[in-house]
């Protein structure tokens, strides 16, 4: 059933709902999917791969949101440095592509510049469908990039090009968004957690 289905009286009571959607979809990502992404997302940073993000829109913003935790976040205490970039962030190269070529092309055409064979691309899509993505998906599975796919709703071509998909069982995408972001939050301090001195845990903050 789609979120949400009426008008709600008061802004506190649409909170409620709201925050149940969340919790709802939060437990909607597989367990296995979630272990996969680490796994790979951790060896890639091990061997000093190249990890990319990119979205449209909300997912853009997380795109760029991660670098920011999965480069300084990480690396605190750890010994790992990572190599993390958001293809969304690059303004100049997306207008010059869009204009000169196809914006659905965006993603794509930066990756066949930067990436190599054993890097890592991460896609964040609500719909799992936007064609600059798939053909970022479709591009890195051809060229040995290694994929991770977030997404919601009924989770589109990428949930099915990607090697691993981390799927949010959600029809809206506020809250599609928020358990994206979620998941990238996870993916990061779980990462740091587990390459870090023990006795700095309780000491740090996350």
């Amino acid at each position: 059933m789609t979120f949400p289905t009426k008008p709600y009286s008061s802004i506190a009571a649409f909170f409620e709902s709201y925050s149940g959607q969340i919790t709802q979809a939060l437990a909607t990502v597989p367990k296995s999917a979630l272990a996969a992404a680490e796994i790979l997302l951790a060896g890639a940073l091990e061997a000093d791969a190249h990890v990319y993000a990119c979205g449209n829109g909300g997912s853009a913003a997380i795109s760029n949101h991660l670098v920011c935790d999965h480069v300084k976040g990480i690396q605190t205490d750890t010994c790992l440095r990572p190599r993390v970039h958001s293809l969304s962030a690059t303004i100049e190269m997306i207008t010059a592509i869009a204009n000169d070529l196809d914006y659905g092309e965006v993603f794509a055409y930066q990756l066949r510049s930067f990436a190599r064979p054993g890097d890592v691309l991460i896609t964040i899509s609500s719909s799992g469908d936007s064609e600059n993505v798939v053909r970022a998906v479709q591009w890195a599975r051809d060229n040995g990039v290694r994929t991770i796919a977030l997404t919601g709703f009924g989770g589109g071509r990428t949930a099915k090009l990607a090697e691993v998909n981390l799927h949010v069982d959600a029809d809206n995408y506020g809250v599609i968004e928020d358990v994206h972001q979620s998941l990238m939050h996870v993916l990061a301090q779980f990462i740091r957690l587990k390459r870090m001195p023990r006795d700095l845990v309780a000491a740090r903050k996350f």
